[in-house]
């Protein structure tokens, strides 16, 4: 496996998760639509929904966020190697160089966020700064940047809302079916209890269904990111290094939480890395080992 290879199978991967998650959306509405009586006006609520939510998480998510994790500017004395490092990355990037904002805690992580290079952000904790070699540091940063240069912060907080449209959307139906809101549908009855089964079965599952591609687009982003910062640092073992490191330190990041925790280069709760398949499905991150493998077979 190549470098080129790898970035090119991740992206393409990329497209048939976001074409399949629009595709899950235009359904579920459609479906509770129809089975509440109100035709299509319920689908074009939801991408109405879905663009305002965009709009804001577009603008003021990157803000949020940092309000949320409790990070500071980093300082260029204080913090001299994460400066320039990312400042010669981002020069061989091609793409301006982030703020830079550390997290005080002794759990070794990092993250970006940012809706497009000029607005992005990196964020490394005072515990990644202080272990890890210049070489292995490169390796994280240049992840970042990866993750900021393919947008990856942008389709993510996408992503995001089109979790929380689905979600809002199979509350919704079971609220009203609960209240007893639908409209009756005597010209067609059949029709009608069918599409109301098929929309409970939809609300039940397409949040569940939603989340699974979530984590399967996030992910995906993460081997492109690795491998795309094997592509701008020239040095694949570099970032591995890295990673066998963030593996050993078993301290929860306190900052992270179940909405930032897909941001983060590694799992920030430290969570198992389970082996079977089917377990591997709700894990926010790749394995490691799997993570690890790939970096060094490029």
């Amino acid at each position: 496996m190549t470098i080129t290879s790898a970035i090119s199978a991740n992206v393409t991967k990329t497209y048939v998760i976001m074409a399949l998650f629009i595709a899950l959306v235009v359904l579920v509405a459609y479906v509770l639509g129809q089975a509440l009586g109100y035709g299509n006006g319920f689908m074009w609520f939801a991408v109405l929904l879905s663009v305002f939510s965009s709009f804001i998480s577009y603008y003021w998510g990157d803000s949020l966020i940092l309000t949320m994790s409790g990070a500071r500017p980093a300082d260029r004395k204080r913090d001299f190697d994460f400066f320039t490092v990312a400042e010669n990355l981002a020069i061989a990037a091609g793409i301006p160089k982030p703020r830079l904002y550390v997290i005080d805690d002794t759990a070794m992580n990092a993250f970006a966020t940012g809706r497009d290079p000029k607005h992005a952000v990196v964020v490394a904790t005072t515990g990644i700064l202080a272990t890890l070699e210049r070489r292995e540091l490169e390796g994280v940063i240049a992840h970042e940047l990866s993750h900021i240069k393919n947008f990856d912060t942008r389709l993510m907080a996408v992503v995001a809302v089109l979790v929380g449209t689905i979600a809002y959307m199979a509350d919704m139906f079971l609220r009203t079916l609960w209240w007893g809101g639908h409209r009756n549908r005597d010209e067609d009855r059949g029709l009608g209890s069918i599409m109301m089964l098929v929309g409970i079965v939809l609300a039940i599952l397409s949040p569940v269904v939603a989340s699974l591609i979530q984590l399967a687009a996030s992910r995906n982003r993460e081997y492109l990111a690795d491998a795309s910062a094997a592509m701008l640092t020239r040095y694949p073992e570099g970032l591995a290094r890295a990673l066998e490191k963030l593996g050993k330190d078993k301290e929860v990041l306190e900052a992270a939480t179940n909405a930032t925790a897909h941001l983060y280069i590694t799992n920030p709760f430290k969570g198992k890395e389970f082996g079977a398949w089917f377990a591997n499905l709700f894990n926010t991150h790749p394995p490691l080992p799997d993570r690890i493998k790939r970096l060094r077979a490029m």
